[in-house]
């Protein structure tokens, strides 16, 4: 019964983190209009709203694939109960999980330096 109730709050907090999602992209819908705004007309509002945009996208990421890193370590402390092919799928979901994470810093880093924006950044 606790496995069950453990698995619903997570699916609670994937929901959640899907509502997250669509809010990143109406935002990064509208950041993509503030960089044509900048490049067609020159319009440094645009270019320091989008920009700031960024920033916020990405340290909203940065949060999620935080979440998602820190459940991957809680399943790497309970590797013992799976069997030998479940636990490097667990070790390989978490390097995955890493590698999202220090990307997600990254492009972070990148929003945050590039004032120019003339370092094209993308995201999945």
């Amino acid at each position: 019964m606790d496995n069950l109730e453990s698995k619903l709050r997570e699916i609670k907090i994937e929901n959640f983190i899907w509502l997250i999602y669509i809010g990143i992209i109406i935002l990064s819908y509208y950041s993509n209009y503030l960089e044509k705004d900048y490049f067609i007309n020159k319009n440094n509002k645009s270019k320091e709203k989008y920009r700031e945009i960024l920033i916020i996208i990405f340290s909203i990421l940065l949060i999620v694939y935080l979440y998602f890193f820190i459940d991957s370590i809680s399943d790497i402390k309970n590797i013992n109960k799976y069997s030998n092919d479940k636990k490097n799928l667990v070790l390989l979901s978490s390097l995955a999980s890493l590698l999202v994470l220090i990307s997600g810093i990254i492009f972070l880093y990148i929003s945050y330096k590039d004032e120019n924006i003339d370092v094209e950044i993308a995201f999945n």
